[in-house]
C-alpha cells in the first residue's frame, strides 16, 4: 500500500520532558569522543529549534539541511545515538538518525539547534513473525499482528525511529485512523510521494493483516493502531528485522 500523506492530514506528536544532558546523563566523558546515548529503556529525541543543518562530522561539509518543520508541518525530529560534550562537559554535538535516504543515514547537528528530550518507548516489527510489538520502559506492553510488504514491494530492515505520526483526514480510508511514520524508505519505490516512506498505519481491508501484500508499509487493525498512536512517542526506536 502506497504511504502517500495529503495536505489534510492533521498531526499529532508526543512532545516529552526536555532533558539536560550533563555529565550524570548515559554515557559519561568530555570531549571529543562520540559516548552513547541510548540503554534497552530510555532513547533520546532531538527536536529542531529553527533550520538544522546535519554535518557528515562535528565542523565538517553539510550532509543536508533541514526546516523546523516538515514537509507535512510536523516537528522536524531526528533520533538521538551519541553525544559529544566540550571540555566543559556541556553537550556540543548529537550523533542522530537521519530521515533521509539511503536507509540508516546518519550524521551530525549541533546542539544548540535541538532540544533534546527523553523517549521510554520503542517498537520492534517482526517480518517472519509478522508482528509488531510495543515496549515502555523495557516492558512489552502491545503486540499485534501485522501485514508486511510483499515480496517485491519489501520492508527494508534496519535500525530507524519513529520520526512523525499522523492522524488520516478519512479515518474509512486505506491508511485507517492513520499513521506512525518511520524514517526509513522503501527500497524500491523511489518515485513515490516524498520518497517513498515507510510508516505503520491503520487499514480499511482487515484481510490484509498478517499476509505479506503492501507496498513496504506495516498494516495493523484499526483498533490496535489507534492504541499504538496514542502510546507512541516521537522518536522511539524502530526496529524492523526478518
Amino acid at each position: 500500500m502506497r504511504w502517500w500523506l495529503p495536505p489534510a492530514l492533521l498531526a499529532l506528536f508526543f512532545i516529552g520532558t526536555p532533558v539536560a544532558l550533563g555529565e550524570t546523563a548515559i554515557g559519561q566523558g568530555c570531549g571529543d569522543q562520540a559516548v552513547p546515548l541510548r540503554d534497552p529503556t530510555t532513547a533520546y529525541a532531538a527536536y529542531a529549534s529553527g533550520p538544522v543543518q546535519a554535518v557528515k562530522e562535528p565542523g565538517g561539509r553539510p550532509r543536508h539541511s533541514f526546516a523546523s518543520v516538515n514537509r507535512n508541518g510536523v516537528s522536524m525530529v531526528f533520533g538521538v545515538l551519541a553525544v559529544i560534550r566540550d571540555r566543559e562537559c556541556r553537550p556540543a554535538w548529537y550523533r542522530v538518525q537521519l530521515p533521509l535516504r539511503p536507509n540508516g543515514a546518519t550524521g551530525f547537528v549541533a546542539a544548540n539547534a535541538v532540544t533534546v528530550r527523553a523517549v521510554r518507548t520503542r517498537l520492534d516489527v517482526d517480518l517472519s513473525k509478522r508482528r509488531v510489538s510495543f515496549f515502555r520502559d523495557g516492558r512489552l506492553v502491545l503486540a499485534a499482528t501485522a501485514g508486511v510488504g510483499a515480496p517485491g514491494t519489501p520492508t527494508p530492515t534496519g535500525r530507524y525511529y519513529v520520526n512523525q505520526r499522523l492522524h488520516a483526514s478519512d479515518p474509512s480510508g486505506p491508511y485507517g485512523a492513520g499513521g506512525i511514520g518511520i524514517s526509513a524508505f522503501s527500497p524500491v519505490l523511489i518515485d513515490w510521494a516524498q520518497g517513498g516512506p515507510i510508516a505503520i498505519h491503520g487499514t480499511n481491508d482487515p484481510s490484509s493483516v498478517g499476509r505479506s501484500v503492501s507496498h513496504g508499509c506495516i498494516r495493523i487493525e484499526n483498533r490496535l493502531l489507534r492504541r499504538l498512536f496514542r502510546a507512541t512517542e516521537t522518536g522511539s526506536p524502530v526496529n524492523i528485522h526478518a
